[in-house]
């Protein structure tokens, strides 16, 4: 067994550690502080120089074993960030394929999403937004509200109406 040295070469590190421990250590550390996607576990794991076939096998053996798990982690975020951010589906689709998340898992998770939660979503950002917005011109106003629904993913037709209604009841 070879002794591992320091990047300047000065130091004895010890014994070589084999790739999977350092593989399954990452992969541990990783989860300790919240669910990944078996994406964002892997490119970890490819900076860290790990061997794809070492990677491949930890990883099959996680997710046979529960501890990762792509569908309950979208299902996870989605619920998250929906009642925490207000993101609408088309927000939530892009953020779940950028954490490496299937497309076809992307879309039966999203298919889950009521729409009426959704447009409720839109209403409380617009109702916590309104205060904000009291004194601008009408025309500005609805602009600065349809645009912040815009960028959290909601359509237009939703964000438009949304906005019309809540600026109607806010008289």
């Amino acid at each position: 067994m070879r002794a591992a040295r320091d990047p300047e070469g000065d130091r004895d590190l010890g014994p070589e550690a084999d790739p999977e421990s350092v593989a399954r250590k990452i992969l541990l550390d990783q989860l300790t502080g919240r669910a990944r996607t078996r994406s964002e576990l892997a490119t970890k794991l490819a900076q860290r120089q790990v061997p794809d076939d070492v990677a491949t096998r930890l990883l099959d053996r996680f997710e046979e074993v529960g501890l990762v798990d792509d569908a309950a982690f979208a299902r996870e975020w989605v619920a998250q960030r929906q009642s925490g951010k207000g993101l609408a589906r088309r927000a939530l689709a892009q953020e779940l394929r950028r954490k490496g998340i299937d497309d076809e898992l992307v879309r039966e998770t999203l298919d889950e999403v009521d729409p009426e939660d959704e447009e409720e979503a839109a209403r409380m950002l617009v109702r916590g937004k309104l205060r904000s917005v009291r004194n601008l011109e009408h025309d500005k106003a609805v602009r600065r509200l349809v645009g912040m629904l815009a960028r959290k993913g909601h359509s237009g037709s939703v964000a438009y109406r949304v906005v019309k209604e809540e600026l109607s009841a806010e008289g």
